[in-house]
């Protein structure tokens, strides 16, 4: 049984698929998510069927592999069940690739008023708050109040940070301000907050200077040290005293282990992840392997980072030590091979940090573009998504400006 349908649960399908098992995929959602791409719906540049696709239909070329949707609640590792919503579920074998989930650290108001960027529903939120908020402007005569509704704020300076910011940015300045023709530009804001005192710490620094310097030179204001105490209706207080009214606050500042693993009853390291022995079991249980975001393996003191090519190596690593304990034997320990890391900043402009190579401005965008290109789930989005971005290149339009409102009972 693998419980999760993002990139760890759907590549450990793909690695069993030619396996003497059968393989139960389990997730709340029917789709898969390419989440490197959802800060592109946020800001009205992607549909959300370019980045989600059926998790059945990815999995209908795997003759041995089920998907079921339900809401895992818990599981029990001496009767070795999962419990759904739907009822209990029995496995011999467990992978866990529940993911993440945002962690508001406690912080009065955010988790409440702010809005995250993990789900597909969060990034329609956040694209009907920023068109909302225009729309409401152009009803506000008073100047003060029009400001704060036209303020943007992200908090955290990592790459999804980095990258909405850069997207709000050429949102408003190349799309928005031709659609509200009186529009004034000086009344808009955004405002990326860092806790730190440089963006990207993941980054060298030369590059982290260089997406800072492109962000401003964007129209990002940017505030280091910058750690929220608190945020209620409209206003953000920080922890130094300054205060910031906004109509809009998303938060990318920290993630933690899904509540999974909090109930599995085992040892959970930093940001709430669950400690697993070098080969990625569970102490205590070798049936059961953790892998993905909530997998707390450290590696030169360090826990691995919650990053997609680190869960599709530890995806791979567990299907190939399930096969071992069938075959009786003990699975080898996991090392993590590092390709790299890139931030898109906008048009022309990303950084990338691929071993001693280091590329900023536009090869850093070319290279991001390729490899997101390519890693795009399906072909037919691939060449949607590329559509979207020429047209945006060359048109300076985003074609998706949709206010949509679910109903409440879906």
């Amino acid at each position: 049984m693998i419980i999760g349908a993002g990139f760890a649960g759907l590549t450990a399908a793909r690695a069993l698929k030619r396996a003497p098992v059968d393989v139960l995929l389990l997730d709340r959602n029917n789709f898969h998510l390419f989440t490197p791409l959802l800060y592109q719906v946020a800001t009205a540049l992607l549909d959300p069927g370019e980045i989600a696709h059926s998790v059945r239909s990815l999995l209908r070329p795997l003759g041995n592999a089920e998907f079921r949707l339900a809401e895992v609640t818990g599981v029990d590792l001496l009767a070795r069940t999962v419990a759904t919503g739907e009822g209990a579920v029995a496995y011999d074998y467990l992978l866990l690739a529940a993911g993440s989930e945002n962690n508001y650290f406690g912080i009065a108001g955010l988790e409440r008023r702010a809005l995250g960027l993990k789900g597909l529903d969060e990034g329609l939120a956040i694209r009907n708050r920023i068109l909302r908020a225009f729309e409401a402007s152009r009803w506000v005569t008073d100047a003060a109040r029009r400001r704060a509704l036209l303020t943007f704020v992200v908090v955290g300076g990592g790459p999804t940070g980095v990258e909405l910011a850069g997207a709000f940015s050429e949102l408003v300045g190349l799309v928005l301000r031709k659609d509200f023709r009186d529009l004034d530009l000086a009344e808009v804001r955004i405002l990326l907050l860092e806790g730190a005192d440089r963006l990207l710490a993941a980054f060298e620094p030369r590059l982290a200077a260089a997406a800072a310097g492109v962000l401003r030179r964007k129209g990002v204001e940017i505030w280091f040290q910058a750690q929220v105490k608190d945020l209620s209706r409209g206003r953000i207080r920080l922890a130094d005293g300054r205060r910031l009214d906004a109509g809009t606050v998303v938060w990318t500042a920290g993630v933690r282990g899904s509540q999974i693993g909090r109930g599995l009853g085992a040892e959970l390291g930093h940001q709430g992840r669950v400690r697993v022995e070098p080969s990625l079991q569970l102490p205590g249980h070798p049936e059961v392997f953790v892998i993905g975001d909530l997998a707390g393996l450290e590696e030169g003191g360090a826990p691995l980072p919650m990053l997609i090519p680190v869960a599709m190596q530890e995806a791979r690593h567990a299907a190939r030590g399930v096969l071992a304990l069938i075959a009786g034997r003990g699975p080898a320990a996991f090392r993590y091979r590092d390709p790299g890391i890139m931030a898109t900043v906008g048009r022309n402009a990303a950084v990338a940090q691929l071993g001693r190579v280091h590329l900023a401005g536009f090869p850093g965008w070319l290279m991001w573009l390729f490899v997101h290109l390519v890693n795009v789930v399906s072909f037919r989005s691939r060449l949607i998504v590329l559509v979207n971005w020429a047209w945006d290149y060359l048109f300076y339009d985003r074609p998706v400006r949709l206010i949509v409102r679910a109903r409440p009972d879906d």
